[in-house]
């Protein structure tokens, strides 16, 4: 089966960690997938760029992810984790054995839902309380039985990386580190 991820958008996301995990999976070849949960094609992000979304989430069918990552930034995180269409897909796909992703304030959404538990997680400083169950660490990029955190936007192209080698191999992870100059 080829890997598919589904990257959720909502007004307030942070820009930077959700578009650098969108272009350096696509450039990894994997197929990735935006949805805004917001409505609209349309979502603007914590700094006001407004980005369209691939699809909006009550048009799609998410079933066939292999991973489904959220980006952090406020109220971008808040507004992801009320979304009941979106926390019911979370819950379901952690069920079902899927891949999750978070980075920066939004591996709360994980830790409300109770999906951290007995995981190992990281999140951006001052969120470790909403990690609910989880052993916090202060490492960039933890991976954890089916989760993958991360800090924030300083950590967003290794996350990315780490996602890309989780769904692709450690090769062309590293390929793709290489084509964009990453030392890291």
């Amino acid at each position: 089966m080829k890997e598919k991820a589904y990257l959720f958008l909502a007004e307030g996301f942070e820009e930077v960690e959700g578009l650098t995990v969108v272009d350096l999976l696509r450039r990894g070849q994997v197929e990735l997938v935006t949805v805004s949960v917001s409505g609209s094609q349309l979502v603007t992000g914590s700094h006001k760029i407004a980005v369209m979304a691939d699809c909006r989430f009550e048009e799609a069918d998410l079933s066939d992810g292999t991973i489904y990552i959220l980006p952090g930034g406020m109220p971008g995180t808040k507004n992801l984790g009320a979304h009941a269409g979106l926390t019911g897909l979370l819950k379901d796909a952690k069920k079902h054995g899927k891949k999750l992703a978070a980075i920066c304030a939004a591996p709360s959404v994980y830790g409300q839902l109770g999906l951290l538990e007995g995981e190992t997680a990281t999140c951006y400083p001052g969120f470790e309380d909403q990690l609910r169950g989880a052993v916090v660490t202060e490492n960039k990029v933890e991976v954890s039985g089916q989760m993958t955190t991360s800090r924030g936007v300083g950590t967003a192209i290794p996350f990315a990386l780490k996602l890309l080698e989780e769904l692709r191999g450690a090769e062309e992870a590293q390929r793709v580190g290489k084509s964009i100059l990453w030392e890291g």
